[in-house]
């Protein structure tokens, strides 16, 4: 089963397309709570979930114990709901291919987010891999994304356009791999009539303010999905974590049938 045909048959089981964003705070859980924590989230969520995202960043600060924890919590996530492993790496060829074992191999998730401008030979290591997917990093939810990834060619195309250009490659040599694309909701307004209808991981929903105007009237037809993180894992309010994804599920949902 490739990919998207994973995500999108998740999709349709759910009706919700909320990638639950995996983002633990050592400092506010401490170590010793994290892995619980977590757990309680994917118990709590995963019925809502069209995704889940752990982000590699948050288990990286907690050092090797952090990796660990990951390692078993990957072991133990319900397979049924993809997981997609921000991971945002960006190297030659030579050393995407190890990436590329050890996140599909060994950890087995359903894909990963890469940083594609170190060209089209840093992202081909993970092309050859059935049933997975990459999303490259496109136009992200920062204001900094318009220093770079949003500026304007001289033949009047944007840079992100040269990065679906890497994926519309891809999936002209008929690779393995599924190419989607990370586009953030706060900066999506004049970006989402240029993209490919592949897989958008989405972020910018809820503490980072995106409005989804701009997504629904792109009647696109790709299993898209959408992150919130803190609006679940760190809300502060009284909710539990199913609750709030919930919430945002059907916050989702109604967006996208006017």
């Amino acid at each position: 089963m490739k990919f998207s045909e994973k995500l999108q048959s998740r999709i349709d089981l759910t009706q919700s397309r909320l990638c639950v964003g995996l983002d633990p705070r050592p400092a506010v859980d401490g170590v010793d709570g994290v892995e619980d924590f977590l757990k309680q989230v994917v118990e709590e969520t995963w019925q809502q979930a069209a995704a889940f995202k752990p982000n590699m960043a948050y288990f990286e600060a907690m050092g090797l114990r952090g990796i660990e924890i990951l390692d078993r919590l990957l072991a133990w996530m319900p397979r049924e709901v993809p997981i997609i492993l921000d991971a945002k790496r960006s190297d030659i060829g030579e050393t995407q291919k190890y990436y590329a074992q050890s996140y599909f191999a060994h950890w087995n998730v359903d894909a990963v987010t890469l940083n594609p401008f170190l060209g089209y030979d840093s992202i081909e290591p993970f092309l050859c891999w059935p049933g997975r997917g990459i999303y490259l990093l496109a136009v992200t939810s920062n204001p900094g994304s318009a220093d770079f990834q949003r500026q304007t060619l001289a033949d009047g195309r944007s840079v992100f356009e040269l990065v679906t250009a890497l994926g519309e490659r891809a999936r002209q040599e008929s690779n393995e791999t599924e190419v989607g694309y990370v586009v953030g909701l706060t900066n999506a307004a004049g970006v989402l009539a240029k993209m490919p209808d592949a897989p958008l991981l989405i972020p910018g929903l809820g503490a980072q303010g995106g409005d989804m105007a701009a997504l629904v009237a792109a009647k696109r037809n790709a299993p898209d999905v959408i992150n919130v993180s803190r609006g679940i894992l760190y809300a502060g309010d009284d909710k539990s974590f199913g609750q709030r994804a919930q919430q945002w599920a059907e916050t989702i949902r109604q967006a996208y049938q006017g």
